[in-house]
């Protein structure tokens, strides 16, 4: 049965203020378990799980899935169709009202925290804040892989002199790998754009000696006005004086004159050294 033909037969429409986007390629949906390497193992947070076809996926590889959707219409119609799998769990709510490791712990229990891995199809007018509130959550997951549109993709992995914001951002607590573009035809309905895969490798620990506040205040300002260069957006941006500004720099080793698309990640960490 068809993506369409489903929705119909349950009365279900998709929700475009929750940008609902169905995958239909079956071969996609292995790749995305095959990316996040489930194993028996695992424990699975799975982020807006729609109608289901990844869960079965995840279920079928993963010791425990929890899965979290919003749409109230689609958790009836997962609890119905995973009622014979009690090692899968079907969550109303929005993801970002709790800690990650939080709606786990609705299900699994005492004894948290514990390893686990984050699947998730986002939304993606969202993205940004979900993978934000994951990253900087206090017990954060070992692997996420997401699907997300592609430009997304493309600045989450991007190097200088392509950085940017998120970049910096997702890059500060993980490594990001692009798996794989996918085409807008794999979805229905089918979105205006293309999306990708995306497998982040989760620092247990992050490498960087510095307090994350700072440094993504610091970050925030350099991105905020990325066509100045930065003694001017930081200086703009931090409330400083320019002649301040210059000095940080310097004791940085970094030319005033750069953007902040120029910055490597280790030079984001020297400068918001340099204003401690």
């Amino acid at each position: 049965m068809s993506i369409k033909s489903t929705l119909d037969a349950r009365g279900l429409r998709p929700r475009k203020k929750w940008g609902q986007h169905f995958l239909t390629d079956a071969r996609i949906l292995a790749q995305i378990a095959d990316a996040a390497d489930v194993t028996r193992d695992d424990t699975i947070l799975e982020i807006g799980p729609g109608l289901g076809h990844l869960t079965r996926v995840l279920a079928q590889r993963a010791q425990r899935v929890v899965a979290v959707e919003v749409d109230v219409d689609l958790v009836t119609k997962l609890r119905a169709d995973f009622a014979d799998a009690p090692h899968v769990t079907i969550l109303r709510g929005d993801v970002l009202d709790a800690e990650p490791i939080e709606w786990i712990a609705q299900n699994v229990g005492a004894g948290l925290p514990r390893p686990y891995k984050i699947v998730a199809n986002l939304p993606y007018y969202i993205t940004s804040a979900i993978l934000r509130h994951i990253l900087e959550a206090a017990h954060k997951p070992r692997v996420i892989v997401v699907m997300v549109q592609r430009e997304v993709a493309q600045r989450i992995v991007a190097q200088p002199p392509q950085m940017n914001l998120l970049a910096v951002s997702v890059q500060f607590f993980a490594r990001p790998r692009l798996v794989r573009t996918i085409p807008a035809g794999a979805f229905y309905p089918r979105p205006q754009v293309d999306s990708a895969i995306v497998r982040l490798d989760v620092f247990e620990r992050t490498p960087f000696a510095i307090a994350s506040d700072r440094f993504f205040e610091i970050a925030r300002a350099g991105f905020g006005e990325r066509r100045k260069q930065l003694r001017n957006a930081l200086a703009h941006g931090l409330g400083r004086e320019p002649l301040e500004i210059e000095a940080r720099l310097a004791r940085a080793q970094i030319a005033p004159t750069r953007r902040a698309e120029t910055l490597t990640l280790d030079e984001w960490v020297r400068l918001t050294g340099a204003f401690t």
